[in-house]
């Protein structure tokens, strides 16, 4: 969806250059969640130029609800910034409710950092600089973004998300 409807221009890119690495997580409760973050944290700072710029770590088992997901993704922070990799990692967030605060649930432009499953996404920051350093308006992308979908419309947005969705019958 990210790369399809071209929400983020430089996901196409790092996909193609084989920079991109998915984990799917086996946590089953907070700790296991914050720990398989570190550990990916870890393994992206571990890795050289050329090398995975990117991670998705997707939580199939839990975080469902958005609160539980978003205490995860600040315990993770706190640690990055302990660690003294503040600057050095990005953490970008997904979740099947995804709300921006201030905006109404139903607002479209929540899609923008909706997936099927709770995902956090880890980007070097080194990476992501160079990225937007060569983007003619990387300011704009956000409201872009959300009015591309908003131009799309609901029923064609839950048309793509239930792509997403294994049939249930």
């Amino acid at each position: 969806m990210v790369v399809g409807l071209k929400l983020c221009p430089f996901a196409a890119p790092v996909i193609d250059a084989g920079g991109l690495e998915i984990r799917v997580s086996s946590a089953s409760d907070f700790e296991g969640a914050l720990s398989d973050s570190l550990e990916a944290a870890v393994s992206l700072l571990g890795e050289g130029e050329g090398g995975t710029s990117t991670l998705l770590l997707a939580f199939p088992e839990t975080l469902e609800l958005f609160e539980d997901f978003l205490d995860v993704v600040a315990a993770l922070e706190a640690e990055l910034v302990d660690a003294g990799a503040d600057g050095v990692v990005q953490v970008a967030t997904f979740h099947p409710n995804y709300r921006f605060d201030g905006v109404p649930a139903e607002d479209l432009g929540n899609w923008t950092n909706r997936s099927p499953f709770p995902v956090i996404h880890l980007l070097r920051e080194a990476d992501v600089e160079r990225a937007v350093a060569d983007h003619p308006n990387p300011e704009g992308i956000p409201a872009a973004n959300i009015a591309r979908l908003h131009a799309m419309g609901a029923a064609a947005l839950r048309e793509v998300w239930a792509s997403f969705k294994p049939d249930e019958t």
